[in-house]
């Protein structure tokens, strides 16, 4: 079984995770899991907004380029799962169904999606092409989980509310973020060189 390295030309992002037998699979999703439940621990309260700061987009991104749409996806489920299942992995340590059911859980929901977009992005080459290709696909993750948890949000405050509330006061912060998240992905690339 071909093993490739951390390139990030074409596919070659994730097929360092598609080379991988299940248990190991399976740890980098535990890995991811814990690693979005940390940036969620990075959480600053927005005045007048249900919806806190935090470094969840950025983590969400980062997974979703380095481990692929499916992987990626699948961690922010088994994050989701997590949440639900009681552990406190969401903003501000908190857990439970409560949380799906909550002013920002369009947000919540919007994380496998975005996961899952940054990586098939990147297995289409976005990566490989330019540090702004890379940092476009992350900021269409961001995107993702402003634009689903508005959405949500407004359901229930309405949409000019929520777009105020929910999207206008992020909009800085997911372009730093995205950024942020591009520039760790390409270090990464250079730091882990191709071995295959």
């Amino acid at each position: 079984m071909e093993r490739a390295g951390w390139r990030l030309t074409g596919a070659a992002a994730p097929r360092w995770v598609n080379g991988r037998a299940w248990p190991v699979r399976a740890a980098l999703v535990a890995l991811g899991v814990v690693g979005v439940a940390l940036a969620a621990k990075v959480s600053f309260p927005v005045p007048m907004s249900p919806v806190p700061v935090t470094l969840q987009t950025f983590a969400v991104t980062v997974v979703g380029a380095l481990f692929g749409w499916r992987l990626g996806g699948l961690c922010l489920l088994a994050y989701l799962a997590a949440g639900a299942a009681g552990l406190p992995v969401f903003a501000g340590a908190s857990a439970g169904l409560a949380k799906f059911q909550g002013p920002t859980a369009g947000y919540l929901f919007a994380f496998p999606l975005a996961a899952a977009a940054v990586g098939a992005l990147v297995e289409r080459g976005w990566a490989g092409a330019s540090l702004v290709r890379l940092c476009a696909a992350m900021l269409l993750g961001s995107a993702i989980c402003l634009g689903v948890g508005a959405a949500w949000l407004g359901a229930s405050v309405g949409a000019e509310r929520a777009l105020a509330k929910g999207v206008e006061p992020f909009l800085v912060g997911a372009m730093l973020k995205s950024l942020l998240a591009a520039v760790c992905v390409k270090a990464l690339a250079l730091a882990f060189p191709g071995r295959g």
